[in-house]
């Protein structure tokens, strides 16, 4: 049996997966796009573009607050902020109505327009510094296969539904104006709000344990 501190990570990344990979932004665009003016092949390659683009956002994020993790002031204001942001995508997921996308560029050489648009959008940057990495970290604390797997239902449901959504695409052109579209979108919206509270409930009680040395 899975211990309940393995399976919380897990569907953490499970939920955050999903979340980045179906909330509208220019890599979704971009699959879309791909998907539509081209083939499902040339979509599903924008959608390993995280693969490639975060590594080195992870790998200095993690050495940044390995670093700093003696600090719990700064941990307990990261938190915060976390949640602010965290707290930002769900509003953004409850209020999305569909998504509309200019196909009418001609686009090619899929994954390097996918890895370019990557890393000059905030998100990947914001959630691996507020949100990504303190999870990691504390996940490691339960042994290093707990972060893998945080790390592999991640991207598994990151990638995963973005791969979903360009064959979706690629079937039907309306789905992403359809109910299932929307109302997942909410879903997830409840789910990342409920873990907007629990980084500032966490951000909260590490300033009052600072604060009451």
């Amino acid at each position: 049996m899975i211990p309940e501190g393995i399976v919380y990570y897990i569907v953490t990344g499970l939920f955050f997966g999903a979340s980045a990979g179906l909330s509208p932004g220019p890599l979704l665009a971009l699959v879309i796009s791909e998907t539509v003016r081209h083939n499902r092949k040339e979509g599903i390659r924008v959608t390993l573009t995280p693969l490639f683009t975060d590594v080195p956002i992870l790998i200095v994020t993690l050495l940044l607050l390995s670093q700093i993790s003696h600090y719990d002031w700064v941990l307990g204001i990261i938190a915060l902020m976390g949640g602010v942001f965290v707290a930002h995508l769900g509003i953004e997921s409850l209020k999305s109505k569909g998504l509309e996308v200019d196909t009418t560029m001609n686009r090619s050489d899929s994954l390097r327009k996918g890895i370019v648009v990557n890393i000059l959008s905030p998100h990947p940057y914001l959630f691996w510094l507020t949100v990504g990495v303190p999870i990691l970290l504390k996940a490691y604390q339960m042994g290093p296969v707990t972060a893998l797997l945080f790390l592999l239902s991640f991207y598994a449901f990151l990638v995963g539904s973005k791969v979903c959504v360009a064959c979706l695409v690629d079937r039907s052109r309306n789905f992403l104006k359809n109910k299932t579209y929307v109302w997942t979108m909410r879903v997830l919206g409840i789910a990342l709000l409920i873990f907007a509270v629990l980084f500032v409930l966490y951000g909260i009680n590490i300033l009052k344990d600072f604060t009451n040395r």
